[in-house]
């Protein structure tokens, strides 16, 4: 067995090893950094329950041997982000990993903080239209404006609010400063008071690629279904959620 586990960490610059190292790690058949898996590691005092605390001489991190919180298991933000994107709301994904739901409230929060929206290309050409869903209550309807790259077949921008002028104008604007060949939308009046005539389209079937992505929305995301009990109960965690899905 110690022979396999030095077989595993002196091939670190294998993928394959690197996902597999992590395992030892849990199950506590070796004491390596939990982040760069180096063996140069000391003690470094106790954490408030009593357990041992470890700080590695290469990466300066530190961290716990055996974690007693599933939420600071390794890989968890990893999970988070792989079952927000399959659609599980807060509460699945809690008893999946068993850890509680203000907890993976707050992993969401934190992880979308993190993820940040890609730069604009040059010179390309864009889809945008509107995705509707409600936050809160039934009552209550939003509007998700996103833009849509054709080249890269990626959205590149979004806004959560009503379809009007204030709202579209921040996710307009940021098209422009990149000087798209045509930007192609519905024919909402705003768009035409917002993008110039030679580079606004409205024809027949232009926005067919993000009219698509609106369905494939709906069918990954539960909170965006039609005809359901399940919605955003916050604008802050539906913004949080699609921050994750595009760019996390």
């Amino acid at each position: 067995m110690n022979m396999f586990i030095l077989l595993i960490f002196m091939r670190l610059n294998d993928p394959l090893m690197v996902k597999i190292a992590p395992l030892c790690i849990i199950n506590g058949a070796t004491q390596n950094c939990n982040y760069c898996y180096a063996s140069t590691i000391i003690k470094n005092g106790l954490t408030l329950n009593g357990s041992q605390r470890y700080k590695c001489k290469v990466c300066k991190r530190r961290f716990v041997g055996n974690y007693k919180n599933r939420a600071y298991f390794p890989g968890t933000k990893e999970n988070v982000i792989a079952l927000n994107k399959e659609g599980c709301s807060v509460r699945s994904i809690s008893r999946l990993l068993r850890i509680c739901c203000n907890t993976v409230q707050k992993k969401i929060l934190s992880l979308a903080k993190a993820a940040c929206k890609p730069f604009i290309s040059f010179n390309k050409s864009y889809e945008v239209d509107e995705l509707c869903t409600f936050v809160g209550t039934k009552a209550k309807r939003v509007w998700i404006a996103y833009a849509y790259c054709r080249e890269t077949k990626s959205v590149v921008d979004f806004v959560i609010g009503n379809r009007s002028k204030m709202t579209l104008q921040p996710m307009i604007d940021k098209l422009l400063s990149a000087t798209p060949k045509i930007i192609y939308t519905d024919k909402h009046q705003t768009y035409a008071t917002l993008i110039p005539a030679d580079t606004h389209s409205t024809k027949y079937r232009g926005t067919n690629h993000i009219e698509r992505k609106n369905l494939t929305l709906r069918t990954h995301l539960k909170r965006l279904s039609r005809r359901t009990i399940c919605f955003s109960r916050s604008t802050a965690m539906l913004h949080a959620c699609l921050m994750i899905y595009f760019f996390g």
